[in-house]
């Protein structure tokens, strides 16, 4: 069989039109055995890729329409609920087309594993909200999800072919990046981390002019309006976010389509623009992603973080009492989590007919419950009294163990502690650690988890920070500040 190798891309000659871009779609398709994963979005670019693609697969006879077509959208579980809402209409809207059309595409969605999920890490483990210089995001909500399911299709057909509606002209890097792993002469690219995979991007050269012209004049083949998005774009002012597989890919920011949480840009434009042209629904979160952000503020963060690692370490800046910011704090946390479950209730309370969203799920609430009950000794149950007080409702959980500790035992565990002075989240970590091992036959872990829980910092800000004082004196004392002197002694 011809290799799709053979086929020159046809953005290296000028002019061509719309007929020869599907003919050339129509090649690179029937090549090769080689699947084809569509990343889309939702958004104008990746939209009008899989229309383009769709429309030169049809014109093929049906026989020909034998390599499976996979497309793939990711869900951080923290999209904007507007556009959560219109991906799970258009997902729903090409399944359905495409078995009527005997189209061989499946639509569907990816998410992150509930352990990687944003409130979990937020919440749960206290990272602080995404910066520039510490995207922990980016890679476990997007990258690995996508990338989880590539590498299966990797597995199951050998290699696979990645078409993505990116374009060179949105940006110089992106127009770089896309231009350092293209296989000469060809329409493909090998992807830079995924072996097995390569990469096709059919829009390469078009402009914003060109993606549009294609929509308003062509007719969705999954019965989706393409006004309908040109309106969303309107009213948010905002570029859509990509399918994001490897680190190279820009992620989003400025006023793209994307997570509302997000912290790495200083204002969320779209989001704004949004509830200014009538989706006040929105306000809560708007609320409550500028409240995140304000804990990045240099001169606020300790009101907000711990001064020990997530380790239990404590780490100074250089030689200085400086200690490095840690996780945000339990109690903080709390509150947080509180927020989030009332501003779930008033998005919900105001939102549209076919709106309602889900900010924070039961999977996600049961995942912080675990982590709070191991990390935090939270043996009251925080996450499950938030639940009740803020939404009225019992959160549901998997049977209980017979021997988790309970509300009770934290008063006992308390009270024996404040007469031994001792810290109770240090006792209850080694409590949690002993039960965590119950029943096993060979019990060599919990040595290991003792020394752990043991290993961390348990004595109080002031105090480490008067140590650290001190020895930082004595070394300054001891150490001769003339290089004669150091010579002669």
């Amino acid at each position: 069989m011809t290799s799709s190798t053979d086929y020159l891309d046809p953005s290296q000659e000028a002019g061509l039109d719309l007929a020869a871009l599907q003919e050339h779609i129509r090649a690179v398709y029937t090549a090769d055995d080689r699947p084809w994963v569509i990343g889309y979005s939702g958004g104008k670019d990746s939209t009008c890729a899989l229309q383009l693609i769709w429309g030169a697969v049809r014109a093929l006879p049906t026989k020909k329409r034998r390599k499976p077509i996979f497309v793939l959208s990711s869900d951080t579980l923290v999209e904007t609920p507007v556009i959560v809402n219109y991906i799970n209409e258009s997902l729903a809207a090409i399944n359905a087309a495409a078995a009527d059309q005997k189209m061989p595409i499946t639509a569907q969605k990816v998410v992150p594993e509930i352990s990687d999920s944003f409130w979990v890490n937020l919440i749960g483990r206290g990272y602080p909200a995404p910066s520039k210089r510490f995207r922990w995001c980016t890679e476990r909500l997007k990258i690995d999800p996508a990338n989880a399911f590539i590498k299966n299709r990797v597995a199951e057909y050998g290699e696979v072919v990645m078409v993505l509606g990116v374009r060179s002209s949105e940006s110089a890097t992106r127009a770089q990046v896309m231009s350092l792993h293209k296989i000469k002469g060809t329409a493909l690219s090998r992807h830079s981390t995924l072996p097995g995979a390569f990469v096709f991007t059919p829009i390469e050269t078009f402009s914003v002019d060109d993606v549009w012209a294609f929509l308003l004049q062509n007719q969705s083949p999954w019965g989706s309006d393409n006004r309908d998005l040109l309106a969303m774009y309107r009213n948010a002012q905002a570029g859509e976010c990509p399918l994001v597989v490897d680190k190279q890919t820009e992620s989003c920011g400025n006023s793209r389509f994307g997570c509302w949480v997000c912290t790495v840009v200083t204002k969320d434009k779209a989001m704004e623009a949004m509830v200014e042209n009538g989706e006040d629904w929105l306000e809560p979160l708007l609320d409550l992603r500028d409240e995140l952000a304000e804990t990045q503020d240099p001169d606020k963060k300790r009101e907000f973080r711990d001064f020990r690692r997530r380790d239990g370490s404590v780490t100074f800046v250089g030689e200085s009492e400086t200690s490095i910011p840690g996780p945000y704090l339990f109690d903080f946390r709390k509150e947080l989590l509180r927020k989030i479950l009332k501003a779930q209730e008033q998005v919900n309370a105001k939102a549209p007919p076919g709106e309602k969203t889900i900010l924070i799920q039961d999977e996600e609430l049961r995942e912080i419950r675990r982590i709070w009950r191991s990390e935090q000794g939270d043996w009251a149950d925080a996450v499950s009294e938030a639940v009740m007080s803020v939404t009225g409702r019992v959160l549901p959980l998997e049977a209980a163990d017979i021997f988790e500790f309970q509300a009770d035992d934290a008063k006992v565990l308390a009270d024996v502690c404040k007469k031994h002075d001792l810290p109770p989240r240090l006792m209850a970590q080694l409590l949690e650690a002993e039960r965590s091992v119950r029943g096993l036959k060979r019990r060599t872990l919990i040595h290991r988890r003792i020394a752990s829980v043991l290993e961390q910092e348990w004595r109080d800000e002031t105090t480490v920070l008067d140590e650290r004082k001190r020895r930082l004196d004595e070394k300054r004392k001891n150490t001769p500040s003339n290089p004669l002197f150091e010579t002669e002694t």
